[in-house]
């Protein structure tokens, strides 16, 4: 099984590139956001790869990372997930953006992607959610992803309400979550939820 490979990129398409190793043209299917990441043609390119063996094929599936990698693994897992919608997933949500959708329980955001409908992202929620919150997955290489932590929701009171104050003004659930949480690690005890909602916005604010 092909695991990763480096070599130099010859031509990007729509949705795969070709890589060169020892003269050899591989190609692979990669998300947007991987396609977005290569060098030019004839410059050097390492990817990870994730190898698919069917009767009548041998896939190869590129990502730029490891992280990346392993959420395509595990969203493949869900019934009506197949390769294709799971790339379409990881071209519009990075695996932090995702972790933060999965742990909020944001189902719009998943419908951002071709060919997820409204049952098909409950599905992958109530199928991944658990994961995240138990730190199953990585947000990002060598990183835990950002998961909640006790009462409603899964959500500790003060981070649930920060949330939901940051969704009432207009805020997607999964960035205010993400925002909340970033701003819960960098106050450390801190737990008000007035000084979490102003570093959210603050936060929010800087992204925008």
């Amino acid at each position: 099984m092909i695991a990763s490979l480096k070599g130099l990129l010859d031509s990007v398409a729509e949705d795969n590139a070709v890589v060169e190793v020892g003269g050899v043209g591989y190609l692979v299917f990669c998300s947007a956001r991987t396609l977005s990441t290569l060098p030019r043609p004839g410059e050097a390119v390492a990817l990870k790869i994730e190898t698919h063996v069917r009767e009548d094929h041998i896939h190869l599936y590129g990502f730029a990372s490891t992280a990346e990698r392993d959420w395509f693994r595990h969203l493949i897992t869900v019934q009506g997930v197949g390769a294709r919608v799971a790339l379409a997933i990881l071209s519009v949500l990075s695996a932090a953006e995702l972790s933060g959708a999965l742990a909020a329980g944001d189902k719009a955001v998943l419908g951002r992607a071709s060919g997820v409908g409204p049952k098909l992202a409950q599905r992958i929620v109530t199928e991944l959610k658990d994961k995240v919150d138990t730190g199953e997955f990585t947000a990002a290489d060598g990183a835990a992803a950002a998961r909640p932590v006790g009462g409603g929701e899964g959500l500790d009171p003060a981070l649930g309400d920060a949330v939901s104050a940051l969704v009432n003004l207009g805020y997607g659930r999964a960035e205010a979550f993400g925002a909340v949480m970033e701003a819960a690690r960098e106050l450390g005890g801190e737990t008000k939820v007035e000084v979490l909602i102003r570093s959210g916005l603050n936060r929010l604010g800087a992204a925008a």
